[in-house]
């Protein structure tokens, strides 16, 4: 582990945590700013192992809305069909990651590909903000099994790099009825299960091909990762629910829109 590659470790996980949790895409981000800072990890191993810290991050934040989850399990029909809706909702990208995750890292990790769901996402949030949606579900806890389904293969939308789990999970629960705040809440309970799913798998098939310097960047990407999502998470739900989501539209146009260019001239 030299200095320089620390500090692209640290640049790239603080980047993990800041996007993860916003409609921005996470993958897609540090996809471009590996590829213009010439950060190559063996399969994009970091990229997806330093997602551990991003989960910690929400555990921590909903540490007790989790517990009191957990503790009324046995005696509340809403805490259980929650928990199985957020499973339910887990399943189609657990069962399509499962299988084509592979294929996916080898034809869609694309610096070109990212660019390109970055502006055309980002055109679907100013299209989503503007539209008057009704409103039928204001509490994650209301949410129906069948609602927990659709948004779950919406979330699948986001294994192409770029469209981004938490914006297609929101996508999908407001047009599904849900409100902006209990969309973007249920996003982040979806992504626990999702993210821990993704970082198991990844580390099961590629860990014995990571060298004591991978591991070593990976710690500190890891820690780093955990205190940006900390802060995002604490503030993001809060932002969303009196703003909506066009800043995060417009970031994404141009980041794509800079992406384009950069890759054109620079290749």
């Amino acid at each position: 582990m030299d200095a320089m590659g620390i500090a692209k470790a640290v640049v790239l996980a603080v980047v993990e945590g800041a996007t993860e949790f916003i409609p921005v895409s996470s993958t897609g981000h540090q996809l471009l700013v590996g590829h213009f800072i010439g950060f190559q990890s063996p399969n994009n191993t970091f990229e997806v192992l330093i997602q551990l810290g991003a989960i910690l991050a929400i555990l921590a934040v909903y540490f007790r809305r989790l517990l009191g989850i957990t503790l009324a399990l046995p005696n509340d029909p809403r805490a259980r069909r929650f928990v199985a809706g957020i499973l339910l909702a887990f399943l189609p990208a657990a069962i399509i990651g499962g299988i084509f995750s592979k294929y996916i890292k080898f034809y869609l990790f694309n610096p070109w590909i990212v660019c390109a769901t970055l502006v055309a996402g980002g055109l679907v949030l100013l299209v989503l903000d503007d539209t008057d949606l009704e409103v039928k579900k204001r509490d994650v806890f209301d949410f129906t099994l069948p609602m927990d389904l659709k948004i779950g293969l919406f979330q699948c939308l986001a294994m192409i790099p770029g469209v981004s789990r938490s914006g297609a999970t929101i996508v999908g629960a407001m047009l599904m009825g849900a409100d902006k705040r209990s969309a973007t809440e249920f996003s982040f309970y979806l992504a626990i299960p999702t993210m821990a799913g993704a970082f198991a798998k990844d580390l099961l098939d590629n860990y014995k091909n990571l060298s004591r310097d991978d591991t070593g960047l990976i710690v500190i990407g890891f820690i780093v990762a955990f205190i940006s999502a900390f802060i995002v998470v604490r503030t993001v739900l809060d932002y969303v629910a009196s703003h909506g989501f066009r800043l995060f539209a417009w970031w994404r146009i141009i980041v794509g829109s800079l992406g384009f260019a950069g890759l054109i001239i620079f290749g």
